[in-house]
């Protein structure tokens, strides 16, 4: 591990983190605060692990804008963010409650007490206090089921519950989802922590506690490199080798270097099984979602890389 390259890669993953919570408003386009994001990472001097993640309300994770996309931003927005410094990845996100606003509650005679927001609140403080309480007692030679034990003791303190089927992952070299993974509940495996870059990030839910495969969501990953007769889908293919790599990109990317036509190509890259599409994940029961992440060097120390 190149532990001065992950550093660097959590501190702008961090300043970008802390620059998003200073200008996401509700009603504010997706994809003008995807591009706000993204355009940060380069300017700090990072590339992208991954496409900005802008999940709102039961959309769990994978909800990244296309090219021409108008949805404007409000509920429980989730912001997933990833750089990376020569592969070196750093993986943080955060959640949004954009309907609480005083003056709205004001406006419409809401009491406290009942507002939908509170319940966003909450269900954002779980997702956050269950990540600190995993950090806390995160160290070499724990057992991963006790990470995902304390996440679920937490999260289940405020009343919600963890997403079952989501979970932290371990990070290597140009590797976004590499070996262990973090569950978010306790899997009752004998799997012990080994020295290594992790992303632990729990997701809370009033609902069912699961999601399921919704919508395409433009994310994709290259996984065969096979030869495609289409010459926009050969050259397309070869930017993403050269680009990308082994990381997750997304349509808007390709669109914005190669025009509309590029949509054609990735459609034939994925028919002919060059590329994998990830689904968007919503929650079974159409409830809200919460997450908050962290990526986390366990070496000789624990380093929060992205705080």
């Amino acid at each position: 591990m190149n532990t001065k390259k992950i550093l660097v890669a959590g501190k702008i993953s961090s300043q970008v983190k802390e620059y998003a919570r200073t200008f996401i408003k509700k009603d504010m386009p997706l994809l003008e605060i995807a591009e706000k994001i993204e355009d940060k990472i380069k300017e700090l001097g990072g590339e992208f692990a991954f496409p900005t993640n802008l999940s709102i309300n039961e959309i769990a994770a994978h909800y990244t804008p296309s090219y021409d996309d108008k949805t404007l931003a409000h509920g429980l927005l989730k912001i997933d963010l990833g750089v990376h410094v020569d592969g070196w990845i750093a993986d943080t996100a955060f959640s949004l409650d954009l309907e609480d606003n005083e003056e709205d509650s004001h406006k419409f005679g809401l009491h406290p007490e009942n507002k939908f927001q509170n319940t966003n609140k909450k269900l954002i403080q779980a997702s956050e206090k269950a990540l600190e309480n995993a950090i806390e007692i995160l160290k070499e030679d724990i057992l991963i089921s006790s990470i995902g034990g304390k996440i679920q003791e937490t999260i289940e303190s405020y009343g919600a519950l963890p997403i079952v089927n989501l979970s932290g992952h371990e990070m290597k070299k140009y590797e976004l989802h590499a070996g262990v993974t973090i569950p978010n509940i306790n899997d009752k495996k004998n799997i012990i922590l080994k020295k290594g870059l992790y992303a632990i990030e729990p997701f809370a839910t009033f609902g069912n506690g699961k999601v399921h495969d919704g919508k395409p969501s433009g994310i994709y990953i290259l996984i065969d490199s096979k030869n495609v007769r289409s010459p926009i889908a050969r050259e397309v293919l070869e930017f993403i080798e050269e680009k990308y790599k082994t990381l997750p990109f997304c349509s808007r990317w390709i669109v914005k270097k190669f025009g509309t036509k590029a949509l054609f190509g990735l459609r034939q890259l994925e028919e002919n099984g060059n590329l994998h599409q990830f689904p968007q994940l919503v929650e079974t029961s159409g409830k809200p979602v919460s997450q908050t992440e962290q990526t986390i060097l366990i070496d000789d120390e624990k380093i929060v890389t992205t705080e």
